[in-house]
């Protein structure tokens, strides 16, 4: 069977009755068997996969199909897929299976979605390289030594070595974006709200999202206009409609752009990565948009505010596990409360344990007031300045990492070098605003470089479509 490039391929091969669904999950599973070595994949849904297939095509064949009959999706372990293991690939979930599914995931599967399996991540979805799960770290199908970003490692993996057609990550800080730079594919975070948060595993409330992994920006755009829109579960999810973003993607206009200068000339930014941003700026010039140097001041702000806030958030939400109702419990404990330090010591990895003291930490009473609740003010102003900007401009556009993928065990020793890799991805998280990395050449070592583009709340029409205009223009 041959690769398919796109959904849009898969449709037209299933309408010339050139293959079934249930070839393209056969073709799929072979796929994830050959390549199981990458670790991307944490349990695999073959024989389910399989006999819903089946079912589609026979809905295929009675003309009743959904809009994603033959699509076929893997999805994050922090996405809770009923009568399925969720772990968040912790170990203090193990065992753990879901007692219903996510909105988002549940709407692809009433559009005829194949769900194959779920995919591995940074523990509780906090990483930058995907070298913190409890399944085993993930390996670059470009260059098995180096890291896949994180936390969204398996999912991006997953569609860059083509294990199926689209996947499903998480995105807090840039979770969906980088991944989607270190290995080449597209990554999309929506508007916060604009996506349900109903069935995710939480590590920061105010910040998660669902965000889509992809090969093209028309695949991107279909799973999202399907994910979104407003969820009776979720008080925090937007009634604002959902526009047919997979629809208008044609791009005419002529784009106000703005980049940020603190950005080009960070002092850690990869040459490759700021001669292959600087080009796509050159390029738009050439093309008629007004593209401008603007100033970000807030810019060194944006991680230690990042990491405060969402450290604090994580810190309340995983409280809940601790050996009593579900999950890992330790088998040293000896009276309640060993249980509950012996479980949470023990099941936690060192990365989560870091975190959950960090934003212990910065909520306790003494010092609330001087970081928790100033970290809340600085938000503001990022996320007014961020808005404000977007008002003047159409887009921003910025480099989506400050390095390609780096090498295992790069940055384990050292904290700090591996949150800066979050650098440019945080200021949209921190902001709500959508945000996209499309590809954007290699560096000198054939790895991919991601350029990211940002819009203001709610447009991600407009953001889907001038990313259209950009991957055209990149490749030209």
């Amino acid at each position: 069977m041959e690769k398919f490039s796109s959904f849009e391929e898969i449709q037209k091969s299933l309408e010339n009755r050139e293959t079934d669904c249930q070839s393209i999950v056969r073709y799929y599973l072979s796929n994830i068997q050959t390549k199981a070595h990458l670790n991307a994949f944490v349990e695999v849904y073959g024989p389910s996969a399989l006999a819903r297939a089946a079912w589609v095509d026979e809905k295929l064949a009675s003309g009743k199909a959904g809009k994603l009959a033959g699509m076929v999706i893997g999805i994050k372990d922090v996405l809770c897929y009923a009568g399925h293991e969720s772990n968040a690939s912790s170990k203090i979930l193990q065992g753990y299976e879901a007692q219903f599914t996510t909105t988002a995931i549940q709407r692809l599967i009433d559009e005829d979605a194949i769900i194959i399996g779920r995919l591995n991540c940074d523990e509780f979805g906090m990483g930058s390289s995907n070298e913190n799960s409890a399944h085993g770290k993930v390996l670059n199908a470009l260059d098995e030594s180096r890291v896949p970003g994180g936390s969204s490692g398996g999912s991006a993996v997953a569609v860059q070595a083509n294990l199926c057609t689209v996947a499903l990550g998480t995105d807090t800080g840039g979770s969906v974006r980088q991944p989607a730079a270190f290995t080449g594919v597209i990554g999309s975070k929506p508007t916060y709200s604009r996506v349900s948060r109903w069935g995710l595993i939480a590590y920061a409330s105010s910040f998660d999202t669902i965000g889509v992994f992809s090969r093209t920006i028309r695949d991107n755009a279909l799973v999202m206009e399907i994910m979104a829109g407003h969820d009776e579960f979720d008080s925090t999810s937007s009634r604002k409609p959902v526009l047919p973003y997979s629809q208008l993607l044609h791009f005419e206009k002529r784009a106000k752009v703005a980049y940020l200068k603190e950005s080009i000339e960070s002092p850690i930014l990869q040459p490759e990565i700021k001669a292959n941003t600087l080009s796509v700026l050159d390029k738009l010039k050439e093309e008629g948009h007004i593209v401008e140097e603007v100033e970000f001041p807030l810019l060194e702000y944006i991680l230690p505010t990042y990491y405060i806030l969402t450290t604090a958030e994580a810190s309340s939400n995983l409280s809940r596990f601790d050996g009593v109702k579900y999950g890992y419990r330790s088998p040293n404990a000896h009276n309640l409360e060993s249980m509950y330090k012996k479980t949470r010591s023990e099941g936690f990895g060192d990365e989560v344990k870091r975190r959950i003291m960090l934003g212990t930490f910065v909520l306790s009473a003494s010092y609330y007031d001087a970081y928790f609740t100033k970290a809340q003010k600085v938000r503001r102003l990022i996320k007014d300045f961020t808005e404000n900007l977007l008002n003047d401009f159409d887009y921003i556009i910025m480099p989506t990492t400050p390095s390609t993928a780096f090498k295992f065990g790069e940055h384990s020793e050292d904290p700090v070098a591996m949150y800066l890799e979050d650098l440019f991805t945080v200021q949209a998280s921190v902001s709500g605003v959508p945000a996209i990395s499309i590809p954007n050449g290699q560096d000198k070592e054939g790895m991919p470089i991601g350029l990211q583009v940002m819009a203001n709340s709610f447009k991600e029409a407009e953001l889907y479509a001038f990313s259209n205009y950009l991957v055209n223009l990149i490749s030209k």
